[in-house]
């Protein structure tokens, strides 16, 4: 704990770092629900895929854009600067 004691509080020195990782957890919310209705997922690549479109939306809402626009810009394979 020594040798990463400069890490341990960050959050008490930096208010932009949460205390704790409910961010984190509820971003893999989704893939055990997933998991759970459909016991599984039936092939690695099935759970890829869906790794993927599942990390396009969730930053999608992060940066406070609209999903359905995100993805027919992926669909259509275009390109939007950020401002």
């Amino acid at each position: 704990m020594r040798r990463e004691q400069q890490n341990l509080f960050v959050f008490l020195y930096i208010k932009e770092v949460p205390a704790d990782n409910n961010p984190s957890e509820r971003a893999i919310r989704n893939v055990k629900v997933k998991q759970k209705i459909s016991e599984q997922f039936k092939t690695i690549t099935a759970a890829e895929n869906f790794a993927k479109i599942r990390s396009v939306i969730d930053t999608t809402i992060k940066n406070g854009m609209n999903i359905i626009q995100a993805l027919t810009l992926i669909a259509k394979f275009e390109y939007q600067f950020a401002d």
